[in-house]
């Protein structure tokens, strides 16, 4: 994705089943879990570059000590970070006892991080300050055992403050930028509730019954309670991803299946989804239940994390993004009309690479088909030269746009800064024949088309190549997210602004300023999630006319080379992504009601030039 937009949060869970002395003697570390962890957490790096965190619990511990700890960091390299720390508390030990590592109880009673039960988060805010406060997880401390949990996830909940309302809840400045905040005290509410029936014993069933409904939102959670207990939920509509492994050794949950696979070294299908509205429940024993907490609605999964955020080592998700390129040689072929003599092919890095090959198999099968048919035309009459100049022919491939290190500029003037951002990308140099050769070049999605505008179409102009074609594997961006991705804004999507740009050119105003009062009769009579009101800016239009808008606004005024812009259709995306079928960036069709409540306020908030998110 050439543009920047917030990758989501990303969980990590351990749940160690056996005494600390069998990995000590088994696996060769009495620090098997944290090893593990820190591994469950980096092979998920593509998540949460904001600041990271974990919790540990530990069982069976002596009344009057700890037992609950936690530890956050928002470095550069946040990850990294805490286990380095940790790794210094263990060396500090090892100056005074050399083999305490040899000693699991030791290890365990000095060792604050040293639990059975381990919870990572990777942050990535779409809200709040970058702040290390607000960094997963949350704890909420108590006397009672049974009252305490810390709570990490990977959401967003639209309706906050009717949460804190529910349960009487006056949330401070901090609680009211912190969606899990707001999750926190719902959820321990209901555990301080159940654990006066209960002393001790909370059923986590009962509670995440009573909790769950109350959040509309895309979420995975994980929390871990004080008795013992531990739990990882997923929303009805599975929008946000969870997976788990167990064995006889460990339990795991993670948001990524390869993520675990890698860590553990598991085959495919050892590790199992965690379906929509269903919670991996596991008591102080380490025996475990797969509840239904909530009744699974349509499956909704983010189709997003196919084709950008989760990792491209799933064997599943590899082939979904080549089917995703392979799906575009056609209508590419026809756009360079079969001209493969004279195209390049690239993609912008690096999440593009594999939806890159996938177009290029698409190419392949064409030419492949080209020389069959031309040498069987040939007959008898076949001339040793022209047969392998033929069978030798291949699609041409550059690496044209390579991404510099990030640059930083302490130029604040508008003309400056657009000049340095120019530099985000360079190019390979001799590659293009001048005024001749078609440049495509395919991006996994397009959401703002700024740095395509103000960087790579201005750097691939330089190559001078006869016409530029920007290929997105992703379909149009038109609308935003409320379920854990910071794309909240109307104004931001170059899709939006094309539409925009269309109907003022076509004299049709007025359809902006009756989905604007549309709107605010919605919000008038408390029905403003009842319908999604911006779909109508879209209706006069063919996606290839806000296409060829689209190229338009992201050439710049002093380029003069052709640029066209071609989308994956919502029909292939489904056909490639069969089982994520949670498509309302492209069609606003949402999964909950929050979502028509937040577009519609961001339509609003654009009409009235707040710029704010939705919700």
């Amino acid at each position: 994705m050439s543009d920047e937009i917030k990758h989501e949060c990303g969980l990590a869970y351990i749940r160690l089943r056996k005494p600390f002395s069998y990995y000590l003697q088994k696996r060769g570390s009495v620090t098997y879990g944290l090893n593990k962890l820190y591994l469950l957490m980096e092979k998920q790096h593509n998540r949460g570059q904001d600041g990271a965190g974990l919790a540990t619990l530990k069982l069976n511990i002596e009344a009057g000590n700890p037992y609950l700890y936690r530890q956050r960091s928002n470095a550069a390299q946040p990850i990294a970070d805490l286990f380095y720390k940790i790794g210094l508390e263990v060396q500090e030990l090892e100056k005074f006892q050399p083999d305490i590592a040899k000693h699991p109880g030791l290890m365990k009673g000095h060792l604050p991080f040293m639990g059975e039960i381990l919870l990572g988060h990777l942050r990535y805010g779409t809200q709040g300050k970058n702040d290390v406060e607000f960094c997963h997880p949350f704890i909420k401390r108590d006397l009672v055992p049974g009252k305490n949990i810390a709570l990490a996830g990977n959401f967003n909940l639209v309706n906050t403050d009717e949460l804190f309302q529910h349960i009487g809840f006056d949330p401070g400045p901090f609680e009211k930028q912190s969606d899990l905040a707001a999750m926190m005290e719902v959820i321990h509410h209901f555990l301080v509730k159940e654990e006066t029936i209960n002393p001790n014993a909370p059923n986590i069933v009962n509670i995440l019954k009573q909790a769950a409904p109350l959040f509309d939102g895309g979420f995975t959670i994980g929390g871990l309670i004080g008795n013992g207990y531990s739990f990882i939920m997923r929303d009805a509509n599975g929008i946000r991803p969870a997976y788990y492994y167990i064995d006889g050794e460990v339990i795991v949950a993670a948001s990524e299946r390869a993520a675990i696979r890698t860590t553990f070294n598991v085959g495919e299908n050892e590790v199992l989804e965690l379906m929509p509205g269903n919670a991996l429940i596991v008591n102080d024993n380490g025996d475990y239940t797969i509840e239904q907490i909530i009744e699974p609605k349509e499956r909704r999964a983010c189709s997003f994390e196919r084709i950008y955020f989760s990792r491209g080592s799933d064997e599943k998700i590899y082939r979904e993004r080549i089917a995703l390129g392979n799906h575009l040689s056609k209508i590419v072929l026809d756009r360079i009309e079969k001209d493969l003599k004279n195209t390049i092919f690239s993609y912008i890095p690096n999440t593009a690479e594999v939806a890159f090959y996938g177009l290029i198999k698409g190419m392949e099968q064409y030419l492949n088909k080209i020389k069959v048919e031309r040498i069987l035309s040939w007959g008898k009459e076949v001339d040793p030269e022209r047969l392998e100049e033929m069978v030798n022919r291949k699609i041409r491939q550059e690496k044209i746009a390579i991404k510099d290190v990030k640059l930083r500029t302490f130029i604040t003037q508008d003309a400056n800064r657009n000049e340095m951002v120019q530099h985000v990308y360079d190019i390979t140099y001799g590659t293009v024949k001048k005024d001749q050769d078609t440049l495509v070049v395919i991006d996994d999605s397009i959401v703002r088309g700024t740095t395509l505008r103000e960087s790579i179409i201005r750097m691939l102009s330089r190559l001078s190549p006869k016409k530029i074609i920007v290929v997105s594997s992703a379909p149009q961006i038109r609308y935003p997210d409320c379920y854990g991705i910071d794309m909240s804004k109307m104004g931001d999507f170059i899709a939006f602004k094309a539409a925009i740009a269309l109907l003022d050119e076509r004299g049709m105003n007025n359809v902006i300023d009756d989905t604007y009062q549309k709107i605010k009769a919605l919000e008038a009579s408390g029905t403003l999630h009842t319908e999604n009101a911006v779909r109508q800016l879209y209706k006069p239009f063919t996606p290839e006319e806000i296409s060829d808008k689209i190229a338009q606004l992201i050439t710049p005024s002093n380029v003069n080379i052709p640029v066209e812009v071609i989308y994956q259709t919502i029909e292939d995306l489904h056909e490639c992504c069969p089982t994520n079928t949670g498509d309302w960036y492209f069609t606003g069709n949402y999964p909950t009601p929050g979502g028509n409540k937040v577009c519609n306020k961001a339509f609003a908030n654009y009409v009235e030039g707040n710029n704010v998110r939705g919700y």
